[in-house]
């Protein structure tokens, strides 16, 4: 049943009447007498979830208020770095009408907080947050009305929330908290975690794409545990030292087949794409017959890796039959489930806790560390910690996908749009389709077989459709001799998506000189962002010198933590706009380092200015993503402003 489409009314009642599993009501028990606040989340995250699949509604425990008067609140949710405690504490803070600092959030630990499908699709805020305002208001109102009942529960109702004009909290930048322990080398991610007689393992990796184990030699390897299972290799010793000593002594025989290489990626992404027809309106053959220009163009997108500054890890620990798992992830129920499938064992016997981790960008999804942690860990009879390399990393995690996209537009002598036909083949279906006015149209996303593993990446796949779709408005205004902002306006009515671009104009100081401009829509936000740059003819050099971007994602939660997620989505941005890209020959990485694979650095920073739209009128949505994807084609739009040269191919400057 959802309480949340009750009337205002709840129900007092002793917490054995709800099967909540009894470890977890131990655990609000050794909280302290209190008040406890059960429910159910009433709206999930739809999206690729892999072994995660959809859970019926279960009962969980939200928030517990000891008779102390301490406050303590549970999500699913995972920190990585993007400030969602701090957000969803102020929201908790408000309907509460307590300070920020009263109050204690846990986080993404699988044995004490309700069932979460992860923290991915910009979804913490127009979920989550919402949903921990009900509760804390939920709790406001049980206390105003009968104090604190010796640990009573509550069901969640309906009750109204704080309106944006009396908001204390919401809407003010308040300090990150915790963020003491970040700076201060404090806090510990889970490659810090420790446990008494751990081990330290090693994965031996294979060289090459789909290459097997054909052979191991482990006479040189005493004192370190040996695991081998099928394709898996790994070393475990009581220091990292001793476990890469061992890795480096085994002498593995590796049997590879032959791989494609980068050269010939785009040709086997058209040739392997299946068809699947995503949107159609009109006929594009009236469209065209109606269009006094025709253009066609086709643009792609390289594969690049999500590089985050905290590589995966994972602490696993065996106690009989329950294992326990410390790992960065942002799918700690997910996990869960992949734990258990792995081991053949029931979810109940599986616990996974997340420390605020360092980054992920959608590349956490999937237990990889975790689950070798856990088998090495089984067959050591030992607590095992792994931490990848950096080199893991790039070669072993996924990337996000590579693409081809082949646009075909008509358009009137006096510009308006007649047709448009999008395809995309392998990247994505995210962001596909356009807020242009077009009355004929035919939209397709067509799966391809990947050469390389592929996955969730920040955006998914807004960031390739929105450059193709971006570049081309571009190039058909420059046809037209038309300026590429009024181009956009006269063929589009949404009227947030107008509202960027006018502010973002009016900030930058559109016509004035050189520049490039692009627009979007993805996940509830709306981003408009011009670019300038100082570039030679032949392209030798290249400079970004100024970024503006404007962005409106409704009711603005936290203005600090909002403009680094929009001034962080448009540096990572500029990295696959420039020059990441993964390169590989015959199934092999050969950029696996930094050194090797080009992510953008203080030199390459522009002047950024970023102008935020608070608009108190319309829910909160997410901002991780959708910041990300103007900034590759406002680039290229403002290079063909400064040179004349067209850059249709994502990262532009490889080189």
């Amino acid at each position: 049943m959802n309480w949340q489409n009750e009337p205002e009314r709840y129900e007092l009642t002793e917490p054995a009447r709800y099967s909540f599993d009894l470890d977890r009501r131990d655990f609000f028990k050794s909280l302290g007498l209190g008040l406890v606040v059960l429910g159910v989340l009433d709206a999930q995250e739809s999206g690729r979830v892999g072994t995660r699949g959809n859970r019926p509604q279960e009962v969980g425990p939200w928030l517990h208020v000891g008779d102390n008067g301490s406050v303590s609140v549970f999500t699913g949710k995972a920190e990585m770095g993007q400030n969602t405690r701090t957000a969803l504490v102020q929201g908790v803070a408000e309907e509460l009408r307590m300070p920020v600092s009263s109050i204690n959030l846990i986080m993404a630990d699988t044995d004490l907080v309700p069932y979460d499908r992860g923290t991915f699709g910009s979804r913490s805020m127009p979920d989550m947050l919402p949903q921990l305002r009900k509760v804390a208001a939920t709790a406001r109102k049980v206390l105003d009305e009968h104090g604190n009942q010796p640990l009573a529960t509550v069901r969640i109702v309906d009750v109204p929330l704080t309106a944006p004009a009396e908001w204390k909290s919401i809407g003010r930048p308040v300090a990150k908290v915790g963020g003491r322990a970040f700076v201060t080398g404090e806090h510990r991610y889970s490659s810090d975690r420790t446990l008494p007689g751990m081990l330290h393992a090693v994965v031996v990796r294979p060289p090459a794409v789909g290459a097997t184990l054909a052979s191991v030699d482990t006479s040189a390897t005493e004192g370190a545990t040996v695991v081998r299972d099928g394709e898996f290799l790994a070393v475990a010793a009581p220091t990292i030292t001793e476990a890469r000593k061992a890795a480096s002594a085994l002498k593995p025989e590796w049997k590879a087949s032959v791989q494609p290489s980068d050269s010939e990626l785009f040709a086997i992404l058209k040739k392997t794409a299946k068809p699947r027809t995503e949107s159609t309106k009109g006929s594009m053959e009236e469209g065209l017959a109606a269009a006094e220009h025709k253009l066609s163009a086709t643009y792609t997108v390289a594969y690049i890796a999500h590089a985050p500054l905290e590589p995966r890890a994972a602490l696993a620990s065996w106690e009989k039959d329950k294992l326990t798992v410390w790992t960065g992830t942002q799918v700690p129920f997910g996990v869960k489930s992949e734990l258990a499938s792995a081991f053949h064992i029931p979810e109940s016997q599986v616990r996974v806790i997340v420390p605020d981790t360092g980054a992920a960008y959608g590349g956490k999804h999937t237990g990889d560390a975790a689950i070798e942690a856990a088998r090495i860990a089984k067959q050591a009879g030992k607590p095992v910690k792994l931490v990848w390399t950096r080199e893991d990393e790039f070669t072993h995690a996924y990337f996000r996908p590579a693409g081809v996209i082949d646009v075909q537009s008509g358009v009137t002598k006096d510009g308006a749009l007649t047709a448009w036909e999008f395809h995309n083949y392998n990247s994505g279906g995210s962001g596909l389709a356009t807020l242009y006015d077009v009355p004929h149209q035919r939209v397709h996303f067509h799966p391809s077989e990947s050469p390389l593993r592929q996955g969730s990446y920040r955006g998914l796949a807004a960031t390739a459709n929105h450059f193709a779709r971006e570049v081309h408005m571009d190039e058909i205004a420059h046809t037209l001799k038309k300026d590429p902002l009024e181009f956009r306006l006269s063929n589009m009515k949404d009227p947030r998506c107008r509202a960027v671009l006018q502010r973002a104009a009016e900030a930058y100081g559109w016509g004035k000189r050189p520049a490039g401009i692009a627009g979007g829509f993805e996940k509830g936000g709306y981003v408009a962002t011009i670019a300038e740059v100082t570039a030679d003819k032949d392209l030798k050099r290249v400079k970004v010198d100024r970024v503006v971007t404007v962005f409106e994602c409704g009711a603005i939660v936290n203005p600090d933590c909002l403009r680094n997620q929009v001034e962080g989505g448009l540096i990572m941005g500029l990295g696959g706009a420039l020059f990441e890209r993964i390169r590989f020959e015959n199934g092999r990485i050969l950029n696996p380092q930094f050194s090797k694979y080009r992510v953008p650095r203080f030199a390459d920073m522009p002047v950024i200015e970023s102008v935020l739209i608070d608009r108190k009128d319309l829910p909160s949505a997410g901002a991780g993503e959708t910041p990300i994807v103007a900034i590759a084609p406002a680039i290229s739009n403002a290079i063909f402003a400064a040179t004349g040269v067209r850059l249709r191919s994502l990262p532009m400057l490889p080189a």
